[in-house]
């Protein structure tokens, strides 16, 4: 179980059924590309409230593909996508800039996969 300090909420995780778990919760790969979306998805926020955006009923989806010698997530399929979102074409495109550019994108490996779609 993991625990953050300044919450103290919790996370448990557990290893895929794949690799010897019982795949009752989150992997740690599970957790990697859960980031990795929530990053460009809270980026975004922060952007869209400075700029009026109602980001209500944006969502993300995410597919994580997993790699053998050595176990490793080589790629993560996402989709970020809104209905009917009400912004400008050049604050669409800001949107995707800043999510492609989130600070876990970045810190990961160039070798990782990183496919990202958006549906707005």
């Amino acid at each position: 179980m993991l625990t953050h300090t300044r919450s103290n909420s919790t996370i448990v995780t557990d290893a895929p059924v794949d690799n010897q778990g019982k795949g009752e919760a989150f992997s740690p790969t599970d957790l990697l590309s859960a980031a990795l979306c929530s990053c460009m998805i809270t980026v975004m926020g922060i952007y869209a409230d400075r700029e009026g955006i109602n980001l209500t009923g944006l969502t993300g989806e995410v597919i994580k593909s997993m790699a053998s010698n050595p176990r490793r997530v080589s790629q993560v399929d996402i989709a970020i996508s809104h209905e009917s979102l009400e912004a400008t074409p050049d604050q669409k495109e800001q949107l995707k800039k800043i999510a492609l550019s989130c600070p876990v994108a970045l810190s990961l490996s160039n070798t990782l996969i990183q496919n990202v779609t958006f549906n707005f």
